[in-house]
């Protein structure tokens, strides 16, 4: 429930964020830029574009200087729209980048920012993103404070409470995470040929940004950057807590429980997305609302 309300709240905000920022509709998914190479040789041909222009100027100007305003208007406007694509295709704005750690906390290794393409993980990069989300410390904090609230309101009495309860819910936490994150981040993704990441829309109204967002749960690119149905979340989650029920009491392990844990899962990947999605706007705003609050005051 505390959950709900936090998603709840930072969507209101970035509700408040879209509104301050109105931007024009993206489809769907978000645009492929163009690759490295295509870029490099577009950056070649500028630059022999440019110094062309200024060895015409030169002669221009030892000439007489009667055309070096014309000459200039031609050199502003030629190069002003391939530069535009170069740096479009590398970078995105400061204010829709994906920072590496969400509020400092949560790892947000997944995420690529709006409008970056980068080539599919490899089987050896999954792993490494799959491991640096599952030793994270904040992932420790997480269990921790989610077995609390189970051990609180005693949510499976056969454990008991205290330290010993606290402790039967932790490592079962643990565990649940760690086969949560090895399957889908890693194992799955590197059989289906699934990129895991989380590709960020970042433009758009506020509804099309959060389907999008939400339904990355189930639609995903391929290798080859083609949407395709997201067996690694379904697959991953499924399995997970399919191993999950030879370890929990017998008395949770029923179709029922099992179904509900599943869906809870995902749900949480997909509220997640949707934080991942909106949470640049959330700290533009509030980065833009703290400076402006604190700009001095003219005398």
């Amino acid at each position: 429930m505390r959950f709900l309300v936090t998603v709840f709240l930072c969507f209101s905000v970035a509700a408040s964020a879209q509104s301050a920022n109105p931007s024009t509709d993206l489809p769907n998914a978000p645009v492929s830029h163009l690759n490295a190479q295509l870029s490099a040789s577009n950056e070649a041909g500028f630059s022999a574009f440019e110094g062309l222009t200024a060895l015409s100027i030169s002669q221009s100007s030892a000439a007489g200087g009667q055309s070096t305003s014309s000459t200039s208007s031609g050199e502003n406007s030629k190069p002003s729209k391939p530069s535009s694509v170069t740096s479009g295709a590398q970078t995105s704005p400061t204010d829709e980048q994906q920072p590496k750690r969400i509020l400092g906390l949560m790892p947000n290794y997944r995420a690529v920012s709006a409008g970056v393409r980068p080539p599919p993980p490899g089987p050896k990069e999954s792993f490494i993103i799959a491991t640096e989300n599952n030793f994270d410390y904040s992932q420790y904090v997480f269990v921790g404070l989610t077995s609390l609230m189970a051990e609180g309101t005693n949510t499976h009495p056969e454990f008991g409470k205290g330290v010993g309860g606290y402790w039967s819910y932790y490592w079962r936490g643990y565990i649940d995470k760690s086969a949560g994150d090895y399957l889908i981040i890693f194992a799955f993704p590197t059989l289906f040929h699934e990129d895991e990441r989380y590709f960020a829309m970042g433009q758009g109204s506020f509804w099309k940004r959060t389907e999008y967002s939400g339904m990355s749960v189930f639609i995903t690119p391929d290798y080859h950057g083609k949407n395709t149905f997201n067996w690694a979340e379904i697959l991953g989650r499924g399995v997970s807590q399919a191993v999950s029920l030879t370890y929990y009491p017998s008395s949770v392990a029923t179709p029922s429980s099992y179904f509900s844990k599943f869906g809870y899962a995902v749900g949480r990947d997909a509220l997640t997305n949707v934080f991942r999605e909106f949470y640049p706007d959330i700290a533009h705003l509030a980065s833009r609302t703290f400076h402006r609050k604190n700009k001095p005051k003219a005398s």
